[in-house]
């Protein structure tokens, strides 16, 4: 079994014992540590939901509080760029392979899409987390970037449960 596999396992299991609980802790823990994947999170619930015999309604509640996780991280991510600035922050870009340069075109492209970057850049993967990023660096305003994370936060969860619960997709079979 592979690292990803091992992890994938250690959330399903989570999943299964804590739903609520477990789909918030790993949104929360996935948008704030890259390498686990946000498949791994969603659709497993969506499928364990299933499983379980929640309601429709129970699963749309359960991406909404995987959202409301992932809102957390990527507020966490949010004011770790605006504390640290553009000078510490590029410190530890550069360590990941992330120039000055990079970067200046990000926040030239978020200064220009900025709102709708973070409404729709939370359903994207990847992104997801490093939209947050720019938003804290160029001192969007909380209000918005709260506002805007957790209505695509949520809609990116509610979106991804479903599609576990009625397509019966667990991470195990979306990344392998």
């Amino acid at each position: 079994m592979s690292e990803l596999q091992v992890l994938v396992q250690w959330i399903a299991d989570l999943l299964s014992e804590y739903l609520y609980t477990g789909v918030f802790v790993a949104a929360l823990i996935e948008t704030i540590i890259p390498p686990i994947p946000t498949m791994a999170v969603f659709p497993t619930a969506g499928f364990i939901a299933s499983q379980n015999g929640l309601s429709v309604a129970e699963a749309v509640l359960l991406g909404i509080v995987g959202g409301l996780g992932a809102s957390i991280g990527s507020t966490v991510i949010y004011l770790i760029a605006l504390k640290l600035g553009r000078t510490a922050l590029l410190k530890y870009l550069n360590k990941v392979r992330i120039s000055e340069k990079k970067l200046d075109r990000v926040e030239k492209w978020f200064e220009k899409y900025g709102d709708k970057a973070v409404l729709f850049g939370r359903m994207v993967p990847v992104f997801r987390e490093m939209i947050s990023v720019p938003a804290g660096l160029l001192k969007m305003s909380i209000k918005k970037f709260l506002l805007y994370t957790i209505l695509g936060s949520c809609g990116w969860g509610v979106t991804m449960v479903l599609v576990g619960y009625f397509f019966g997709l667990t991470a195990f079979e979306m990344i392998i």
